[in-house]
């Protein structure tokens, strides 16, 4: 134990002198020092350097990835078949010859009451995207109606032009109507001994003059469908006056966003200012004024529930008269409801209507030219209107309609004879005015009562056999007053036979009008205001037209009118043409500029 105790005391003190020691100093040679080496030249290496790949390489597909081709095989199995294929020709359809259409026409006649007539059309395309046209007509018929005291004579003239206008976006339109009526209160009344120089004195021309310019827009991706809108001036020979502007502006907005089954929405908006002014009234030298202004929103939505077609909508109207300071909001079902009960063939129906119109002294004077400017204009209020039918078509060839409705109409108008302020003798009155050429019971009035209207309406056509088309359709009205004792001047029944023919070179039609009995109002003579109910007669009128195409271009036309030749009165006092006989030319061509 000593020893070893001996040997780890002189291991400690070795190891202790051995870290006393100083390190030795090394030589100068052997240190390292910084130096700055300058490089001459420098490596640039070229592309021969480095390894290319080849353009088209080899690639070496193992064995694993190997492409096996594809093998098919087809099964074949015997069907049975008892198809067995039919030889023969294809049968033509007969189309007939396709007509020629050409831009441009003209067409004159000449009737036997000294009658001119001449109309013409002429259309040119300024480009690929626009159109210029025009249109012009002239009639005239020299006093055609027989023992009249005062002429008959009238002529009508016509002049229409427009042009259109395709866009990139959209197609617009604009165009200008202008016409000029000339017609003569005639019509006497019977019950009054007018002396030949009260006839004479008599100034019983009347003429209208209608002004219409109007445009429309057509946007092609727009929930716009489309814009009208027209400004129109309408006035006569005794300084009257009518001024109308109208708009209206038709919008889809489709709902298929909400659901896709849903179809789309269209709203209907229109917008109508009518003014104007009559110079006298009837029983006064004062003048009468009107004024009307109607906004009108109408939304339709369409849609089916299995076979059952159903339209809903409605028609809201705000209107204002402000010559009686009225202002009233109307709201009118439009509903329809369709249900095929043999599908394809026949269909019935139900539904509920309703509509506002504003009445204008250039409408009257459309359905009655002989009356006086001395109206009173007001609107008619159709506050309802419900209807049902059934209506169809039988291998495509038979088609009818038989509908029956009931409304309650309030201003609804009629047209009444005036009293005549001429006993038959003297041509001006007390106040010493001498009297116009209305004034002397040759002209009409309007009146309004509200009536209750059950109608009854038929119609059919027939077209199945070849070349020849034939139809019929009938009406019957059941009124109910409130204040005036009939309907005056309107039928209760009233009914049409029409046929047409047609082949390569010919071609016929006809028609047959029947109006029922009617009930005129006759005033006896100043100073008494009592009147009298006349029966008008009913009348049967045929008429015929025909013509024959010697080529493309040419064709001649014979019209016949009231065959019968039958004097009826289509208002009282107003006797109408007899037997009318017009025949002329048509010529067909390409534009010449």
């Amino acid at each position: 134990m000593k020893k070893h105790l001996s040997l780890l005391v002189l291991f400690v003190i070795a190891y202790a002198n051995a870290q006393e020691k100083k390190a030795p100093n090394k030589a100068k040679d052997t240190i390292i020092k910084t130096e700055v080496v300058n490089v001459v030249t420098s490596y640039v290496p070229k592309i021969t350097d480095a390894f290319k790949i080849k353009q088209k390489p080899i690639i070496e597909h193992t064995k694993e990835t190997q492409k096996k081709a594809l093998e098919y095989q087809i099964f074949s199995v015997p069907v049975a078949s008892t198809f067995i294929p039919k030889s023969g020709t294809m049968k033509k359809v007969d189309l007939g010859k396709r007509e020629r259409l050409y831009d441009n026409y003209v067409s004159v006649g000449f009737g036997n009451t000294l009658s001119p007539f001449l109309e013409a059309y002429v259309r040119r395309s300024q480009s690929y995207n626009s159109e210029l046209g025009a249109h012009f007509k002239f009639l005239l018929s020299s006093d055609p109606v027989a023992d009249t005291e005062l002429s008959s004579t009238f002529y009508n003239i016509d002049l229409n032009l427009i042009y259109t206008q395709q866009e990139r976006y959209f197609e617009w339109t604009a165009g200008l109507d202008a016409e000029k009526d000339k017609y003569n209160w005639y019509g006497l009344p019977t019950n009054i001994t007018f002396t030949e120089a009260t006839v004479s004195a008599i100034e019983e021309a009347q003429s209208y003059n209608h002004f219409k310019i109007f445009g429309q827009v057509k946007p092609d991706d727009s929930y716009l469908e489309e814009a009208n809108g027209a400004i129109s001036f309408f006035s006569d020979s005794f300084e009257s006056a009518e001024f109308l502007v109208d708009g209206n502006a038709l919008f889809k907005f489709p709902l298929d966003n909400f659901h896709r089954q849903l179809n789309d929405i269209y709203i209907n908006t229109t917008l109508n200012y009518l003014g104007g002014s009559y110079a006298y009234a009837y029983d006064a030298t004062t003048p009468i004024d009107f004024n009307f202004m109607t906004l009108g929103v109408h939304p339709t939505y369409k849609f089916n529930v299995q076979d059952v077609a159903i339209q809903l909508g409605a028609k809201s109207y705000f209107s204002m008269d402000t010559e009686r300071s009225e202002y009233n909001f109307f709201i009118y079902p439009d509903v329809e409801i369709s249900y095929p009960i043999i599908k394809d063939f026949t269909n019935v129906f139900i539904g509920a209507s309703g509509d506002l119109t504003t009445n204008m002294y250039q409408s009257f004077t459309d359905d009655n030219p002989y009356l006086s400017p001395t109206l009173d204009i007001r609107q008619t209020n159709k506050k309802y209107d419900v209807f049902g039918g059934i209506r169809g078509n039988l291998d495509h060839e038979f088609s009818y309609n038989a509908k029956v409705s009931y409304a309650d109409i309030e201003n609804n108008p009629f047209f009444v004879l005036n009293q005549s302020k001429s006993d038959g003798d003297n041509i001006a009155g007390t106040n010493g005015f001498t009297f116009y050429g209305y004034e002397y019971g040759n002209s009409f009035k309007v009146v309004y009562d509200d009536i209750k209207s059950i109608s009854f309406l038929g119609e059919i056509a027939y077209d199945g056999i070849k070349n020849l088309t034939i139809g019929a359709n009938a009406q019957f009205n059941k009124f109910t007053l409130t204040n005036e004792a009939e309907t005056w001047n309107t039928p209760k029944i009233k009914g049409e036979i029409f046929g047409t023919y047609k082949t390569n070179k010919w071609y016929a039609g006809a028609n047959f009008y029947f109006v029922g009995n009617r009930k005129g109002k006759v005033y006896d003579t100043l100073p008494a205001d009592t009147f009298t109910s006349v029966d008008l007669k009913s009348y049967f009128d045929v008429n015929f037209n025909g013509g024959y195409h010697f080529d493309d271009t040419f064709s001649v036309f014979l019209n016949l009118n009231n065959v019968l030749n039958n004097s009826y009165q289509r208002f009282n006092n107003f006797n109408v043409q007899g037997f009318q006989a017009m025949g002329g030319l048509t010529w067909k061509f390409d534009t010449l500029f």
